[in-house]
């Protein structure tokens, strides 16, 4: 299994995403989500922030809670904003709010968790009044996996534009009434599916729809309904990996794809996890991880539902 694979799970989608992804979080209908108050400073945006993670694929970046500087995932598969347990007891945070839910990780076992609402300043953007899910997230959070306590989903991107700029690896946060795309990069046909941003890829020609997914590292990963429509378990030969999930760590069967196309772009001979499905509702067949933009810029818009990237200079992979 490729090391990118080892340092972020597909599964995760969200220690923190209700109802969405695999691994999933479910949250009960009536439980009212507040937006985050985002307030920029002149300029608009939150500045460039640097990867902390240098060996990762995935945008992690620091923030400041409570006097302290923390670690968080750029997560736009993740429907809500997740904090670590062991983080919420260090900060000594205490506005916490009923939210009644379960929470599914590695091996099916369940979290019951509750929130909290938080105050943080990324850069020089100041987010107030985050509801976050309070989870034990397990060797995501911890210096052996990925040391990032804290996951930024789409209650926050539905908010800003996130820019990624990912030859330079770094990321920032801009406001959406003053963001302006820049003339180099081109628009991919994205849709919205409830707040997260969904794009139609060709895998061996099969049509499927991925959640673009800024916390998965590699670029594509199927449910295993989605890999047999496609006619891909046919046989071929399968491999063995392990992922950093919510509280622990996952095995995942990883299979060889000839091709794969996401707007003007091909990959080839694509290694690509397969995950269970679930029972859970709005489960994604597929994520669309940052390796599609890998050494590029890309813009996503969740709130308009608009997705921007820059072009390959070579436009054949692998």
């Amino acid at each position: 299994m490729s090391e990118t694979m080892r340092r972020r799970s597909f599964l995760i989608r969200a220690g923190a995403a209700a109802a969405a992804v695999g691994g999933g979080l479910w949250l009960k209908d009536h439980v009212i989500w507040r937006r985050p108050r985002l307030a920029f400073a002149d300029g608009g945006t939150s500045g460039w922030l640097p990867f902390v993670v240098h060996d990762a694929a995935t945008p992690t970046v620091r923030v400041r809670i409570a006097g302290r500087e923390v670690t968080a995932l750029i997560d736009s598969g993740a429907q809500y904003s997740v904090i670590d347990r062991a983080l919420v007891e260090t900060l000594g945070l205490t506005t916490f709010f009923d939210m009644p839910m379960v929470a599914y990780g590695v091996g099916g076992q369940p979290q019951v968790g509750r929130g909290v609402t938080l105050d943080m300043k990324l850069g020089t953007l100041d987010v107030g009044g985050l509801r976050a899910a309070i989870l034990d997230l397990g060797p995501l959070a911890e210096a052996a996996g990925l040391g990032a306590p804290l996951v930024l989903g789409q209650d926050v991107l539905g908010e800003a534009v996130l820019e990624l700029d990912l030859k330079r690896r770094r990321a920032r946060l801009v406001d959406p009434e003053s963001h302006v795309v820049s003339p180099a990069l081109r628009p991919v046909p994205v849709k919205r599916s409830g707040t997260a941003l969904t794009a139609e890829v060709t895998v061996e020609g099969a049509v499927v729809r991925a959640v673009v997914d800024t916390g998965f590292s590699s670029l594509i990963a199927l449910s295993q309904g989605a890999a047999t429509t496609a006619g891909l378990l046919d046989g071929r030969a399968e491999s063995a990996g392990s992922s950093i999930v919510l509280g622990g760590v996952a095995r995942a069967r990883v299979i060889e794809v000839k091709t794969v196309t996401f707007g003007d772009d091909l990959w080839r001979r694509v290694q690509t996890p397969v995950f269970a499905d679930s029972p859970l509702p709005n489960y994604p067949d597929a994520l669309l991880g940052v390796a599609a933009f890998e050494d590029r810029e890309a813009v996503l818009d969740l709130g308009r539902g608009r997705l921007h990237v820059s072009s390959q200079m070579d436009l054949t992979i692998g």
